[in-house]
């Protein structure tokens, strides 16, 4: 093992973990929303009750995810110069943007989300809650752009020769909006729906399962469970959106993330596992399924891994094995949300202590399914850190600065670090959960 794939590594453990939070504070934001607007709507207190112990949930998980992103910029500067001199103007622009436009104004209205319960009136706390959940989205945004950018570059011009070569903007808009920037986005924000009402879902399950704020828990499950559908719904539509988008600007990302070795009609497999050896996926498959949905011909051929520049493909089991596990896990929300519908539907749900314990369990499997796609798809962009623009081993920083030993200790230390957060957060969230809502003042209307 060399510093290059050390310094990976230790971004994609740093990043994996990062990546936790931003999407149950996207998803709790729009739960917020409607739960606050509820409040306004019908005047009735188990809806400001149902906001405010969502709020401080939604507030330890952003103070998380800010500790959490802040190394990732440094990495940049420290692993990865090379990689921020050469392409340092588009890539900063888009971050910087996320810093000025969206986590300020997500940060300032957190605080009159926070601490002005009394202090404004109660649409000016919507707009608040409105504001902060519209800057968790645009963070998404921002940061989705730039990681775009990097698999579908546009926009941009390289200037100079030599040590001097550099990418400069040519065009802002199109850099933003890149071929797979909207596309990608959207996958994201639904995802992140996902994530967040399942996280609602779960602690709302446990109370109902101990009996506890029942008529607070079923109000704030219902309100999940109907952002759950959507999202769940959503994510066939962004999902086969980002997939054509892989079919058209990473013909080698979309054979690999399938297991597809030889120009040949593409098959949806059920169910199966992936022979590497033997160049082929062995289980039940539906033929040429996957050629139907991509060309609207059941024996359009599709390029596979064999039809590529070797030193031009990815490795094969990581992106593959993240890109069905998301894909499975998508079909399961859509699965669970139509059981949970039937059981609420019957009057049987409430006091079903086992489905309502696969929903309590069930909040892990949103973010099994994030890292599966942002697995797949950033190890499925190698060998390039910029796609087709430069390679990650040219990327690195210099040899002497970049050592062995000195990413493998910053990579122990930051896994510790990181694990110790996650104890932490895991502590403080059990702990409100226990806790529970505050009582609703007995004069209250």
């Amino acid at each position: 093992m060399d510093a290059e794939l050390l310094a990976r590594i230790q971004f994609g453990v740093t990043a994996g973990f990062h990546f936790l939070y931003p999407p149950m504070s996207i998803g709790l934001g729009l739960i917020m929303v409607i739960m606050e607007s509820m409040y306004i709507k019908t005047k009735k207190p188990i809806y400001e009750q149902m906001t405010k112990f969502w709020t401080k949930v939604f507030a330890l998980t952003f103070a998380v995810g800010v500790a959490t992103g802040i190394v990732l910029e440094f990495e940049f500067g420290t692993n990865w110069s090379t990689y921020s001199r050469y392409v340092g103007d588009i890539f900063g622009s888009p971050l910087a943007a996320e810093g000025l436009f969206a986590f300020f104004l997500e940060s300032i209205f957190l605080g009159v989300l926070l601490f002005g319960w009394n202090k404004v009136s109660p649409r000016m706390h919507l707009i608040s809650t409105i504001f902060v959940a519209f800057g968790a989205t645009m963070s998404a945004f921002w940061i989705i752009a730039a990681n775009s950018w990097m698999q579908t570059p546009a926009g941009y011009e390289i200037v100079g020769t030599g040590h001097e070569m550099r990418a400069v903007i040519t065009d802002f808009w199109a850099m933003v909006f890149n071929p797979s920037t909207i596309e990608r986005f959207t996958h994201v924000i639904s995802a992140s729906w996902l994530t967040g009402s399942y996280m609602v879902l779960s602690i709302s399950a446990y109370y109902l399962i101990k009996k506890k704020h029942v008529d607070f828990a079923k109000k704030s499950f219902f309100i999940a469970l109907i952002v759950a559908t959507i999202a769940s719904l959503t994510q066939l539509e962004t999902g086969h959106q980002s997939s054509m988008g892989v079919v058209e600007n990473q013909p080698e990302k979309l054979a690999i993330m399938e297991g597809h070795f030889n120009e040949a009609p593409l098959d949806l497999y059920i169910i199966g596992w992936l022979d590497i050896e033997g160049e082929q996926i062995i289980g039940l498959k539906w033929p040429g399924f996957l050629s139907f949905l991509i060309y609207g011909d059941f024996d359009a051929p599709v390029k596979g891994i064999n039809n590529f520049p070797e030193d031009e493909l990815p490795p094969i089991q990581l992106p593959f094995q993240g890109y069905h596990v998301m894909v499975a896990f998508g079909m399961a929300f859509i699965g669970i949300a139509f059981v949970t519908w039937f059981l609420m539907w019957r009057k049987k749900l409430w006091d079903n202590k086992l489905w309502l314990f696969v929903l309590l369990v069930s909040i892990i499997l949103p973010h099994l399914a994030n890292l599966g796609g942002w697995i797949a798809a950033e190890v499925g962009r190698q060998p390039w850190a910029v796609y087709k623009v430069l390679r990650t081993a040219d990327a690195i920083s210099k040899p002497e600065v970049v050592t062995y030993e000195s990413v493998m200790f910053s990579l122990i230390m930051f896994s510790v670090i990181y694990i110790i957060l996650m104890i932490l957060f895991i502590f403080l969230l059990v702990k409100k959960v226990k806790h529970g809502p505050e009582p609703i003042a007995d004069n209250a209307v």
